[in-house]
C-alpha cells in the first residue's frame, strides 16, 4: 500500500519542476519584451526588406549607381546597417542588448531578494558567452547570467558578517569584479563555443523537421503542453531561443508561432459561443477578447480541461497554422508576447505579413471546425463544469489566474450572507493549518473584521458548519466531501499565499466595508516551555528532507515531549502533503493518528545556514511540531508572522545563540504575547 500511495507524487513533482523551470526562464525573458519589441519593431522598418524599403522602392525607385535591388536610402540604411558602413541597430541589439539583458535579469534572479549584484555579475558572465559565438547567444544568458547570480550569492554567503566595519563596498565591489571577470573568461572560453554548437545542432534539427514538412507535429505536444502550464519551458527555453537564431539568419522564424499562435484559442472559443451551454457559452464571448486581443491564452484552457476531447480541436488547429507558415515560408522576426494578435501582426515582417494573418486565420478555422463537430455530437444538457475546471487550471498553475474572474465571475465564489467562520484545514490540524490561520487572522483583524474567527482543524474533524475552507490545494477535494456548504479556496503556499488578500476582499463584499483595525493579543500560556534552548540548532547536520525530519524529530524525543514513534509518523505525514510553508521555511509533524505518542506539546528549531531541497523549494529553517491539545498554536502563531517579515527572518539567520532565536519569535518564555 505505501508503494501505491507514493506512485503519483513524482508525477506531480516532475510536472511541477517543469513548471517551475518555465517560469523561472519566462521570467527572464517577459521583462525584457519590450526591448524585443523595440528591436522587431526596428528590423521589420529599416532592414532591406522592411516596410519603410518596400514602400521606398515603389517611391523613389532604385538609386542612381546601384545594382538592381541595392537601395540608398541614406540614413535608413544607416539604421538597417545594410549601407555597407554603418553597423545600424539591428545586429548589435540582437547581438549584445537583449542577450546582456537577459543574463542580467537571470542574475538578479538568481541572487534572490531583487539585488542588483546579481544582475551585474550575471551580465559581465553573459558578455562573456556574447564575444565567445557568432550567433546570438540567447541560450549562453539563460545559462551565464543565473549562473553568475547564483554563485555570487554563494561566495557572498562565505564572509557575511565577517567583514570588518567601513571595508564593506571594498569588498562588495572588488569581490563581484573579480568574480565577473572569471565567470566572463569562463563564457568565451567554455559557454560561448558549446552554446553555439548546440544552437547549430538545435537548427539543423529544425531544419530537418521542416524539410522533412514534420514541423507541424510540434502541435501534438505543444497544445497539451500549454493546458498543463507546461508552455513557458517549451516557448521561452527551445523556441524563443532557436528562432531568434534563425530570424538574425533569414529574417523570420515559424518557430515564434508554434506556441504563440491567437488562432486555435480563437476558433474554440468561437465554438462554445455558438454551440457551447450554460456559463461556457456566455462567457465565451468576453474571452475571445482576453485570448485574442489581450494575447491571454490561458482564459481557454479551464474550457478544455471540462471536456477533455476538445483538446483535438486545438492540436489540428495548431498543426494547420504551422503547416501554413511552413508553406508559406513566412514567420515572424521577434517573439510575439503576450501571444494578442496585435503583438503577431506588429512582429511580423512585410514579407510575411499575410501568410502569418493567414496562418492565424486557417488555425482558428480547422479548431472551429472541430471543435464544433464535437460539441454538436453531445446529448442532453451536459452543459460541463466551468468553475471546477477553472479551480483545476488555477491548481496546476499553482497559484490565482489573472483571467479567471471573466469565466467565473471572481476568483473566490460569492457568498450569500456574511461570513463568520473560516477553518483552515490539513492532515493532522497542528502544523501547517494552524500556521497559515494565524497569517490570516492577522490580515482579517487587520481589515477591521473581528468578529471573523479564523481556527484550524484536521480534515477528519471538520464539519459542515464553516462558511469558508482553506486547504492545501491537494486537499481540496477531501475537504469538500465534509463541507459540501462553504466556499472552499486552495493554497499553494501557507505563508504568503495571494488568495489571503482575496478573501479579505470578499469580507468587503459579504460582511461590510469592515471596522478599525484592533490588535489582538494571542494567549500564551505555556509557550515558554515548548521550545527550550536545548531543542534549538543553528547549524543543522542534515542535507536532505527526510534527514532534515529525522533531525527535528529526535530533538522532540529528546526533549521527553514525544515517543521515538512519533518521528515515523512525521515522516508518514510528509508523504501526504508538503510541510513546506513557504518563506524558507518547513514545519514537519505527525499525523493525526500520532496524537497518543505525544506526551507534552513542544517544538524543535532547526536552522540549516546553506539551505536544503524541500521538495524543490529551498528551506533554511525547520520547525518541528507536536501539538498535543492547543497550547502550542500561539507559538506557531507568531512564528508564523516572523516568517512573513523578511527583516525578522534575517535576523533568525544572523542569531547567535538559542536565547537570539526565542527572543527573535516573539517574546517566547514570556508572560503573554505581544499585540
Amino acid at each position: 500500500m505505501a508503494t501505491v500511495a507514493q506512485t503519483p507524487a513524482p508525477r506531480t513533482s516532475v510536472r511541477v519542476r517543469v513548471q517551475k523551470f518555465g517560469t523561472f526562464l519566462s521570467n527572464m525573458v517577459l521583462p525584457n519584451i519590450g526591448a524585443f519589441i523595440a528591436w522587431g519593431l526596428i528590423t521589420a522598418l529599416v532592414i532591406q526588406t522592411g516596410w519603410i524599403t518596400l514602400i521606398g522602392d515603389k517611391v523613389f525607385g532604385y538609386a542612381p549607381g546601384l545594382e538592381p535591388g541595392q537601395y540608398d536610402y541614406g540614413f535608413i540604411s544607416s539604421l538597417g546597417g545594410w549601407d555597407g558602413v554603418h553597423d545600424g541597430i539591428v545586429g548589435p541589439m540582437i547581438r549584445f542588448l537583449l542577450p546582456i539583458l537577459i543574463g542580467y535579469t537571470g542574475g538578479r534572479m538568481a541572487y534572490g531578494g531583487d539585488n542588483i549584484r546579481g544582475g551585474v555579475v550575471g551580465a559581465i558572465a553573459t558578455m562573456g558567452a556574447v564575444t565567445g559565438a557568432d550567433v546570438p547567444m540567447f541560450l549562453g544568458a539563460m545559462v551565464m547570467g543565473p549562473l553568475g547570480g547564483w554563485s555570487m550569492r554563494k561566495w557572498d554567503s562565505v564572509w557575511e558578517h565577517k567583514i570588518r566595519p567601513g571595508f564593506e563596498m571594498l569588498v562588495n565591489n572588488f569581490s563581484a569584479g573579480i568574480w565577473g571577470m572569471l565567470l566572463a573568461v569562463l563564457g568565451y572560453a567554455v559557454a560561448g563555443p558549446f552554446v553555439e554548437q548546440f544552437s547549430k545542432g538545435a537548427g539543423h534539427a529544425v531544419n530537418f523537421l521542416v524539410d522533412h514538412n514534420l514541423m507541424p507535429l510540434a502541435s501534438i505536444f505543444v497544445e497539451p503542453a500549454k493546458v498543463l502550464f507546461l508552455n513557458n519551458a517549451i516557448n521561452h527555453g527551445v523556441f524563443t531561443p532557436l528562432g531568434i537564431n534563425e530570424a538574425a539568419d533569414k529574417g523570420h522564424s515559424l518557430l515564434f508561432l508554434v506556441e504563440a499562435n491567437p488562432g486555435p484559442g480563437l476558433g474554440l472559443l468561437l465554438a462554445f459561443t455558438l454551440f457551447g451551454k450554460g456559463a461556457a457559452k456566455a462567457s465565451a464571448p468576453g474571452a475571445i477578447l482576453i485570448q485574442f486581443i489581450g494575447g491571454i491564452h490561458e482564459i481557454y484552457f479551464p474550457y478544455v480541461l471540462m471536456k477533455p476531447k476538445l483538446i483535438a480541436a486545438v492540436i489540428l488547429g495548431g498543426m494547420t497554422g504551422v503547416a501554413t507558415n511552413q508553406l508559406l515560408d513566412t514567420g515572424l522576426r521577434s517573439p510575439a508576447s503576450p501571444g494578442s494578435i496585435i503583438a503577431v501582426w506588429l512582429a511580423a515582417p512585410a514579407s510575411s505579413f499575410v501568410g502569418v494573418t493567414l496562418s492565424v486565420i486557417l488555425a482558428a478555422a480547422v479548431s472551429f471546425a472541430v471543435a464544433s463537430f464535437l460539441l454538436k455530437l453531445e446529448k442532453g444538457d451536459d452543459e460541463g463544469d466551468l468553475v471546477g475546471a477553472t479551480a483545476s487550471m488555477e491548481a496546476m498553475k499553482g497559484k490565482k489566474s489573472s483571467v479567471s474572474g471573466a469565466l467565473v465571475g471572481s476568483g473566490t465564489r460569492e457568498h450569500e450572507g456574511p461570513i463568520h467562520a473560516i477553518v483552515f484545514a490539513c492532515d493532522a490540524g497542528m502544523g501547517s493549518s494552524a500556521m497559515g490561520a494565524s497569517v490570516l487572522r492577522r490580515k482579517i483583524r487587520d481589515a477591521g473584521f473581528s468578529d471573523v474567527k479564523v481556527e484550524n482543524k484536521a480534515i477528519s474533524n471538520l464539519a459542515d458548519s464553516y462558511d469558508l475552507v482553506v486547504t492545501h490545494q491537494d486537499l481540496t477535494d477531501r475537504a469538500r466531501q465534509r463541507t459540501g456548504s462553504a466556499i472552499h479556496v486552495s493554497v499553494d503556499n501557507f505563508m504568503g499565499s495571494p488568495r489571503y488578500d482575496e478573501i479579505v476582499d470578499l469580507l468587503h463584499r459579504t460582511n461590510g466595508a469592515g471596522g478599525d483595525a484592533v490588535a489582538v493579543a494571542e494567549d500564551d500560556e505555556g509557550a515558554g516551555e515548548m521550545l527550550a534552548e536545548e531543542s534549538i540548532v543553528l547549524r543543522g547536520r542534515a542535507t536532505t528532507r527526510d534527514e532534515a525530519i529525522t533531525e527535528a524529530g529526535r530533538l522532540l524525543v529528546e526533549s521527553g515531549a514525544v515517543d521515538p514513534s512519533y518521528v515515523d509518523a512525521m515522516h508518514e505525514r510528509e508523504k501526504s502533503v508538503s510541510t513546506h510553508m513557504g518563506n524558507g521555511l518547513a514545519i514537519p509533524h505527525g499525523t493525526n493518528e500520532a496524537k497518543p505518542a505525544i506526551r507534552h506539546s513542544a517544538i524543535s528549531f532547526v536552522r540549516y545556514p546553506d539551505g536544503l531541497d524541500w521538495n524543490g523549494k529551498e528551506t533554511k529553517f525547520v520547525v518541528g511540531v507536536a501539538g498535543a491539545g492547543k497550547d502550542h498554536l500561539a507559538l506557531l502563531g507568531r512564528i508564523a508572522q516572523v516568517f512573513v517579515d523578511r527583516d525578522r527572518v534575517a535576523e533568525l539567520e544572523a542569531a547567535e545563540s538559542a536565547a537570539d532565536v526565542r527572543r527573535i519569535l516573539g517574546g517566547v518564555g514570556s508572560t503573554s504575547a505581544p499585540a
